[in-house]
């Protein structure tokens, strides 16, 4: 939100309403920028200190900080499929908040979009318009009319994905025979065969073994006609076209639907003892990673499967074990204003690192009791199961962290970094911390390096789960089967490294170099799979390109500023909508966004631009737009969860990215170097023998 048009009042909204004011005189006028740099250094450290005073403030009592993290309309509405599913009672106030967070989704074309402001998306559609007719809502409703006369528009519910397909087929509004098969037999494959359970990434597998029982079961909830969709589905084309073959006769595509084919006759004719045994195995492998309080992978689909997976084999809603499952999914329901916000996950883990980082990039004091709950909140934290990871790396002791608060089987490389970063800034002042967490930090360290992938990038939680060609079965037509090495991991451990002394000459950094080079692309940015998306890409690889000892002026890095530089919007920001990952033509576009511009500015100060005009620009964006508490306001998606398919609104990004923008600048600006970088140039390489030892 522009303070400006909210009405500013005391002395400082009205010394941030002048600096506006000169800026804009300033970029109409073409007058320099440094004209306002005095006035501008105090409002800068005044708003470094309220953003700081927000961010310790928010803190948790037990050390860590979290905020909500949104998505679609997808979420909710599988929400109340759930309750309708299993046949569990819901308050109907519960329900109406929920109904009315759905409905408040909708964009203005009548369907439901992926990310504030998109178009809308078939799949999301169809779901939420599903979840409002089991609500109550008549189809004579405006939301439902709107909805389904979009739908229609786009040729109808028959064009929707196969994870809608499932769901429609449960209430039996699509036929089980039409959805791509996934049979119950994959889990008795072995851990190194082509398509075994081990050869997808975490979240596929996590949602795929609770799915082999609804594949098995194929429940049926009958729906009166009133309550089903029929309507939605055009009679010329009831099934879509997204499952037609190839034109070329010898392609991936046409495999794979042959494929299917054979094994939608083998679900349909399973051997009895085969099946059962399979079952067994899908259970087995299901109860260990139940036994917490985070449920199944800690994420929405993966916890909601599980439950449906225990309904069908007979516990009921009152079994200690499904409660423990339903509770953790309650868990991820928030309160918002009227409406009930239901989060795909939740992200304490990866919110605690960033906001501990910039408060060391802004001068917090590494003796201050805010650092000291944050550290052993982490320790409390760490992972010591040998999770799914050690399939492909089984020599290595557990370690690490998760994004959840409860993820033992899955902890990742980002996270994981991440918070590593953070120590390994404080630690040299905190010799206390250092020896009170060196089994914890070492262990960490090894566990990020032995999850290189032999292609010398990283991915987030499995290494070499990069079989592309999986992409094509039917069963993965979201493209988001695998967990392959990525441009902003593999930037995020050169960070790491960099920050323990280690240089560009270290073995596993040679190789992460040699596998950024290859990925950059032609204008000079890389792709950002976890984040909104060149923009993060490339504050990423830039990030850890500077800490690992690579000279800013080498023309890769150059070609890389030189993107950004030209991707400034008028206003002094950056921003990049989610449709950059479906066109070229967004490529770090978008309206600006404070988390967006804090990730452009961080790179391009790290690139040595502390003077140049953009960067000043960029500054006075982030000072103009901050609001009275110390903090920003951000609506846009910038997060991702599957690129094209499933987007995130972090609710924290907007807090701590902008005052790490503001306190690196400060820092280039009096000292040449980032606060957090100073703080490690001196610290002894020692701890991290084992790490050069094993690499």
């Amino acid at each position: 939100m522009d303070m400006t048009e909210s009405g500013e009042t005391g002395p400082e909204g009205a010394g941030r309403a002048a600096t506006r004011t000169r800026v804009r005189e300033a970029e109409r006028t073409g007058a320099a920028l440094s004209e306002v740099s005095d006035s501008r250094r105090d409002e800068l450290g005044q708003a470094i200190s309220q953003a700081i005073s927000w961010l310790v403030s928010a803190q948790h009592e037990n050390g860590y900080w979290v905020a909500p993290l949104e998505a679609d309309a997808t979420i909710p509405s599988e929400y109340l499929f759930l309750h309708e599913f299993i046949g569990r009672p819901m308050e109907p106030d519960r329900r109406r908040k929920i109904v009315e967070a759905i409905q408040s989704l909708q964009g203005k074309s009548g369907g439901w979009p992926l990310f504030k402001d998109g178009d809308p998306d078939i799949s999301a559609t169809v779901k939420a318009y599903l979840a409002l007719k089991l609500s109550g809502l008549s189809p004579d409703d405006p939301v439902l009319v709107r909805a389904r006369e979009w739908i229609l528009s786009q040729g109808g519910a028959g064009r929707v994905n196969v994870f809608t397909r499932i769901a429609l087929a449960m209430f039996g509004q699509y036929d089980w025979e039409k959805v791509p098969a996934l049979p119950s037999e994959m889990i008795l494959l072995p851990s190194w065969f082509p398509v075994s359970i081990y050869s997808v990434s975490y979240w596929s597998r996590a949602v795929i073994v609770p799915l082999l029982f609804i594949y098995h079961f194929r429940p049926l909830v009958a729906l009166s006609p009133e309550r089903g969709i029929r309507e939605l589905f055009d009679p010329a084309r009831p099934d879509g076209e997204r499952f037609l073959p190839s034109k070329k006769f010898f392609s991936a595509r046409n495999f794979f639907l042959r494929l299917d084919g054979l094994l939608r006759f083998w679900n349909r004719h399973p051997i009895p003892f085969l099946r059962k045994k399979a079952l067994r195995a899908a259970m087995e492998w299901m109860m260990p990673r139940l036994a917490g309080e985070g449920g199944l992978g800690a994420i929405y689909p993966a916890m909601a499967n599980s439950a449906v997976a225990l309904h069908l084999s007979g516990y009921s809603l009152s079994h200690p074990l499904m409660k423990r499952v339903l509770s953790s999914i309650d868990d991820l329901v928030l309160s918002d204003g009227d409406k009930l916000l239901v989060q795909p996950c939740v992200s304490p883990i990866w919110d605690t690192a960033l906001a501990l980082g910039a408060l060391v990039e802004a001068g917090l004091s590494p003796e201050s009791p805010t650092v000291d709950r944050a550290m052993e909140w982490f320790r409390s934290r760490e992972v010591h199961v040998a999770g799914d990871w050690t399939v492909r790396v089984p020599a290595c002791e557990p370690g690490g962290w998760a994004f959840q608060f409860e993820n033992e089987y899955y902890p990742d490389v980002d996270d994981t970094a991440m918070v590593l970063m953070g120590m390994a800034k404080i630690f040299p002042y905190r010799p206390d911390l250092a020896s009170r967490m060196e089994g914890v930090f070492s262990r960490a360290c090894r566990w990020v390096v032995a999850m290189q992938g032999t292609d010398g990038g990283w991915a987030a939680f499995d290494k070499d789960n990069d079989m592309l060609f999986l992409n094509n079965i039917p069963f993965a037509d979201h493209g988001a089967l695998l967990d392959p090495s990525t441009a902003d991991l593999t930037g995020r451990v050169l960070e790491l490294l960099g920050s323990l002394g280690y240089g560009p000459d270290f073995p596993p950094a040679a190789r992460a170099l040699r596998y950024l080079r290859r990925e950059q692309e032609k204008d000079g940015s890389w792709f950002g799979r976890w984040g909104v998306n060149y923009i993060y890409g490339t504050w990423s690889v830039i990030a850890g390109l500077k800490s690992i000892g690579v000279g800013m002026d080498e023309p890769w890095v150059v070609r890389a500023m030189t993107y950004l530089l030209g991707r400034q919007n008028p206003d002094g920001g950056w921003g990049e909508d989610c449709l950059s990952y479906a066109t070229a033509e967004f490529s770090g576009r978008g309206g600006s966004t404070p988390s967006q511009t804090a990730w452009a500015l961080i790179s391009l100060l790290h690139g040595g631009y502390c003077d140049h005009p953009s960067v000043e620009k960029g500054i006075l964006y982030l000072l103009s737009r901050m609001g009275k508490d110390g903090t920003w306001e951000e609506e846009l998606f910038t997060g991702t969860g599957f690129p094209r398919v499933f987007y995130l609104r972090y609710h924290m990004y907007r807090h701590y990215f902008p005052l790490w923008a503001l306190s690196l600048y400060r820092n280039m600006k009096k000292n040449g170097k980032a606060l957090g970088h100073e703080r490690v140039a001196s610290w002894k390489l020692s701890p991290y023998a084992p790490i050069r030892n094993s690499a």
